[in-house]
């Protein structure tokens, strides 16, 4: 089937190179900003970590500066900018960065499909960020970051893929050029140098390139529901988790470490869960066996679940979120690099 599809993804291939000529040679304008701004993307269509590693970066800045992100909202209802507040659901600024909302008070949040454009507001509004985090915004050329950071799957990573839609990037592999710190996700939370050294030769990084490794880790069930604040999922005897993100892998594998019995349901990356979704579920997990029984999801979901009218449905059926976030293995030496970039590029007024 590979095979088949490689014309297309030729013909993809052309179109894209041309895209980033235009850039390259200033026929197509990009925008630099007098403000530090981060860059955080990827090659492939989802899948690498990119959100635990914004709230990464804004654990490490927040404490020094205020921090702005803004991201793209896919999957919103709204058209343009918006800026998240206590009214804002998923549906006006899309699950991710409802995430980055509720999990920090103290950071602006918002979405623009025109990253130029929502800088630019964000730098006219009443509070000016000292810091610009763009999420998922590697292909976004109009903005100039000042640090490009592209992650990348151990399992998987971007050079040993193909362009779609024969393989799962969306991007050229020459585009990796222009990141200046490539991120090696998901990696194994102990990893040999010689296994380091063995994923930065295959990735071919320039000169002035630096590779770090990164790797997941999830923290305590939350509640997420009034019955599940009631009761433990400490030695629960079976699972139902639901998830609707671009890669349940590390998720999945995480319960089984945990729990005997787990029983999943997958939907699309981003899906917006309907009334039959949730009778399905609730059907699901009164089919499963044992006696104490939970179910659990992911803090991608939780955003889109929270106000949902048919939460109800879980009334009897205690729902958990897991919540996931990401370490360095050379942290502080990443810590620096990124407090460096801020510190040396300060806004002027």
């Amino acid at each position: 089937m590979r095979i088949l599809l490689l014309p297309i993804a030729l013909l993809y291939h052309i179109v894209l190179s041309i895209r980033h000529k235009l850039y390259d040679w200033r026929i197509l304008k990009s925008w630099r900003f007098d403000y530090p701004i981060i860059g955080v993307g990827n090659l492939n269509l989802g899948g690498t970590g990119k959100t635990p590693t914004v709230e990464y970066l804004i654990n490490i800045l927040r404490p020094h500066y205020h921090v702005a992100t803004l991201s793209r909202g896919y999957g919103r209802k709204t058209k343009g900018f918006q800026r998240a507040d206590n009214q804002s659901t998923y549906e006006t600024i899309g699950d991710e960065p409802l995430q980055y909302f509720r999990k920090f008070a103290d950071i602006q949040v918002a979405v623009d499909e025109d990253r130029l454009d929502g800088v630019r507001k964000l730098i006219r509004g009443t509070k000016t960020p000292d810091v610009f985090l763009l999420d998922d915004a590697f292909q976004h050329r109009r903005i100039k970051a000042g640090l490009n950071l592209l992650l990348t799957d151990y399992q998987h990573l971007y050079c040993d893929d193909f362009l779609f839609p024969a393989g799962t990037l969306r991007d050229i592999k020459s585009a990796a050029k222009r990141a200046d710190i490539i991120v090696v996700s998901k990696s194994p939370k102990e990893l040999e140098e010689t296994e380091k050294q063995r994923i930065i030769k295959k990735l071919r990084p320039k000169k002035h390139q630096k590779v770090y490794f990164s790797t997941l880790e999830y923290a305590t069930l939350q509640p997420l529901n009034e019955i599940a604040k009631q009761v433990s999922a400490e030695n629960a005897d079976s699972v139902l988790a639901f998830c609707g993100i671009a890669n349940p892998k590390p998720f999945v594998e995480e319960l089984k470490k945990q729990y005997q019995t787990v029983d999943f349901l997958y939907f699309e990356d981003h899906h917006a869960y309907t009334e039959t979704d949730f009778k399905a579920s609730q059907k699901r997990f009164e089919s499963l066996g044992g006696g104490k029984k939970i179910i659990v999801t992911t803090e991608k979901d939780a955003a889109r679940l929270t106000n949902s009218p048919y939460l109800c449905h879980f009334e009897t059926a205690p729902l958990y979120v897991l919540p996931v976030g990401v370490r360095f293995l050379e942290e502080e030496k990443f810590n620096e690099e990124i407090l460096n970039y801020v510190r040396q590029n300060p806004h002027h007024s």
